[in-house]
C-alpha cells in the first residue's frame, strides 16, 4: 500500500511538533464534517458548551466525544485517511481513537483558544497525535498556532479553561513523581518562541503532537463563522493513567465504569482500533 505522507513530513512532525499536510482530505468528508456539526448543534450531547461568557455575544461553541452519535464522525473516525496517515507520522503498529470534538467560532466571536498542550486533558500517557482540520479556507491569523518544538520540552502544563479569562486549573504540584507546572505565558513573551501557522484550503490540515503547546496568537475577530474538527489517536504504547485531576464532564468516570483500569492499553467500546498494519 502507497504511503500516504513523505520522509520529509514525517521528519517535520518529530522536530517540530506539528506538520502542515496540504490537500489530504477530498471536500466529500469536509462537507460531511459540517453536516455532522449542524446535526450535533440540533441535538446536542450533554457535553456542549459555549466558552462565551455573554449569551447575546457571538459564541465559541465546542462539542466532543460523539463519534458513536453523530454518523457522519462515525464515518470519518473509521473511514478517512487520517488514522493511515497517524501510523506513518508516529511509526505506529496500530491506531486506536482516544477523542474526537469540533469547534466552531461565530463570525464577530471575541473570544479565543489559550494557549495549552492536549496532554493534560487526558487519562493517558504514550505517543498521540491530533488532527486539526479546517472546514472552511482560512488564514494563518485566523487559526491556531503551535510553538515550535515545544513538544520536546519534557513538560506537563496544568489544563487551562477554553471559557472567556482562560482560568488555569489548579496549582503547581506534584503527583506521582509527575510535576504539573504553570502554562509559559504565550502572548506577553511571543519574542521568545518561533510558531507555526498556515493559511489553509478545503482540504488542507494540520497534525500535531498531542505535547505541542499551541493557542491563538492574536486576537483577530473572524468576519465569517469558522469550524474546525479534530480528532486525536494513539500508538500501540499509549496506556490508561489516571493522575490528577484533570478530566471533567465525567469523561474520567465513564472509562471507569466501562472497566477500564489504571495500566490499561486502549480498546474496547470507548477506545476502538482503527487502523493496523499487516
Amino acid at each position: 500500500m502507497n504511503n500516504l505522507i513523505s520522509n520529509e513530513e514525517i521528519k517535520q512532525f518529530n522536530e517540530n511538533g506539528a506538520v502542515f499536510l496540504k490537500g489530504r482530505f477530498d471536500i466529500e468528508w469536509i462537507e460531511k464534517l459540517k453536516k455532522g456539526i449542524e446535526r450535533d448543534i440540533k441535538n446536542p450531547s450533554p457535553r456542549f458548551k459555549s466558552h462565551t461568557i455573554d449569551p447575546s455575544k457571538p459564541a465559541y461553541l465546542e462539542d466532543y466525544w460523539t463519534w458513536d452519535t453523530v454518523p457522519e464522525f462515525t464515518e470519518f473516525v473509521f473511514k478517512s485517511p487520517y488514522a493511515k496517515i497517524a501510523s506513518e507520522l508516529m511509526s505506529a503498529k496500530k491506531i486506536n481513537l482516544v477523542m474526537d470534538n469540533w469547534f466552531l467560532r461565530e463570525a464577530g466571536s471575541k473570544s479565543s483558544t489559550p494557549f495549552h498542550h492536549d496532554i493534560s486533558y487526558f487519562d493517558m500517557e504514550g505517543t498521540m497525535c491530533v488532527l486539526w482540520l479546517p472546514l472552511q479556507p482560512s488564514k494563518k491569523d485566523e487559526g491556531v498556532s503551535w510553538v515550535k518544538g515545544s513538544h520536546l520540552w519534557n513538560k506537563l502544563f496544568l489544563r487551562v479553561l477554553f471559557k472567556d479569562g482562560h482560568k488555569v486549573e489548579g496549582n503547581e504540584c506534584i503527583i506521582d513523581g509527575k510535576k504539573y507546572e504553570l502554562p509559559p505565558d504565550i502572548l506577553s513573551n511571543k519574542d521568545k518562541y518561533e510558531f507555526l501557522n498556515w493559511d489553509c484550503d478545503l482540504g488542507d490540515c494540520v497534525i500535531f503532537d498531542m505535547r505541542t503547546l499551541h493557542g491563538s496568537l492574536n486576537s483577530s475577530i473572524p468576519k465569517k463563522t469558522l469550524s474546525r474538527y479534530t480528532l486525536r489517536v494513539a500508538k500501540e504504547d499509549t496506556k490508561i493513567s489516571y493522575v490528577g485531576d484533570w478530566t471533567s464532564y465525567n469523561y474520567r468516570k465513564a472509562m471507569q465504569d466501562a472497566g477500564y483500569k489504571n495500566g490499561d492499553s486502549l480498546g474496547g467500546k470507548m477506545f476502538p482500533k482503527l487502523y493496523e498494519t499487516n
